[in-house]
């Protein structure tokens, strides 16, 4: 496994393990975790947690037959097996939502391109293919993003983000990731929220572009 430096926050993994999370922040937690042993440590205690409260809350009026079937999901891994493609860069929950294919790049510009993998009310998740030296536009968000390095790396304000780091962006940062020299930065990004891109262009593309 890549040497992480940049881990999934402990409250995410732990809505993520009662099944909170908004999706496309699911597949990025869940592409993490087949990286991470220490976020996978994290998750299996919060699934610990879990399974011992609901063993020991009386309140809980659950048919014998429906309780056996929940504690068996929560004993179950909720990390799901590392597919990859023939390129060895995409987690099972990225090839899971490409369904076998490889992704339908559309251009951005300057290089960049992007796959919307999956979107609905509550955010957007997708590829991005960045190429080396090449800079994303200047931005800060509405919200929280997500991005996960699934090959090459990049580096922004905050520091430099390989295989395998997950970068939490929300409304106080500001920045212009860069794909470092080598092979092209390809990422994981989830949105529950437009960007706010400072450059006029990006912002009257942004509509077409849906980011």
């Amino acid at each position: 496994m890549p040497a992480i430096t940049h881990h999934i926050p402990d409250p995410m993994i732990a809505a993520y393990a009662s099944g909170s999370l908004p999706h496309a922040f699911s597949m990025v937690v869940a592409s993490h975790l087949s990286y991470c042993r220490d976020c996978q440590a994290a998750l299996g205690a919060h699934q610990a947690a879990g399974g011992a409260l609901l063993e020991e809350t009386e309140c809980v009026a659950l048919e014998p037959a429906l309780k056996s079937k929940v504690l068996a999901e929560l004993d179950a891994p909720a990390v799901p097996d590392p597919v990859y493609d023939a390129k060895g860069i995409y987690p099972g929950a990225v090839m899971q939502s490409l369904k076998g294919r490889p992704p339908r790049w559309k251009t951005l510009g300057m290089g960049v391109k992007q796959d919307i993998l999956f979107e609905d009310k509550h955010g957007s998740a997708r590829l991005l293919f960045i190429p080396a030296g090449q800079a994303v536009p200047d931005h800060s968000h509405n919200g929280l993003e997500l991005t996960l390095v699934l090959q090459g790396s990049f580096s922004d304000e905050t520091g430099r983000f390989g295989v395998g780091d997950v970068e939490i962006g929300d409304e106080d940062l500001e920045h212009t990731p860069v794909a470092d020299a080598g092979d092209p930065c390809i990422c994981l990004a989830a949105t529950d929220a437009p960007l706010r891109f400072k450059a006029l262009m990006p912002r009257l593309l942004q509509p077409l572009f849906r980011i």
